[in-house]
């Protein structure tokens, strides 16, 4: 039994010399020597799918009025879904300012809460616009993205599919 341990063990430490000696056999697009064919009259086409805004240009539109930079990449109902937080938003605020300008002139004593509700629809009002801006951001560089990938639980993990055309033979 000891005789093929030892056996076992000098063959593996052969294999291991073997492997370090030689030198590391080198594949064809790994030489560098080799001469870089001219690629220069290769016409690539053109990219077929239109960019409409670039990923800063939507978020400042976005930032500015929540809702353009989705519409201009596309997403509408998101831009919709942006544009009616913004209008909840801004007529609360108006509202609770209105209410606080009422409290105040009649000294009410929970004018204090009035104020703190005020800036706190304004808080709302200011993240809408910058998540607003950020959404647009990701969908601008996003807008390639194939619209057809999906994520799908399966037992070991999770997959993705991408579907592809079937080329006719």
């Amino acid at each position: 039994m000891t005789h093929v341990g030892r056996s076992a063990g000098r063959h593996t430490l052969l294999i291991v010399l073997t492997l370090a000696v030689v030198p590391t056999c080198r594949l064809v697009s790994q030489d560098t020597t080799s001469a870089i064919p001219d690629t220069a009259h290769i016409i690539f086409p053109r990219d077929t799918m239109k960019v409409s805004v670039r990923p800063m240009g939507a978020f400042l539109r976005s930032l500015v009025l929540p809702g353009w930079g989705q519409a201009a990449t596309g997403r509408h109902v998101t831009g919709a879904a942006f544009v009616a937080w913004e209008g909840v938003t801004a007529m609360m605020t108006l509202k609770a300012q209105q209410e606080a300008n009422y409290f105040k002139k009649i000294h009410a004593g929970s004018l204090e809460l009035k104020r703190q509700e005020v800036q706190d629809w304004m808080i709302l009002w200011i993240f809408n616009n910058l998540f607003a801006g950020a959404e647009a951001y990701v969908s601008a560089h996003l807008q390639d993205f194939p619209p057809n990938l999906r994520l799908q639980a399966v037992p070991s993990g999770v997959g993705v599919t991408l579907p592809m055309p079937r080329l006719a033979p």
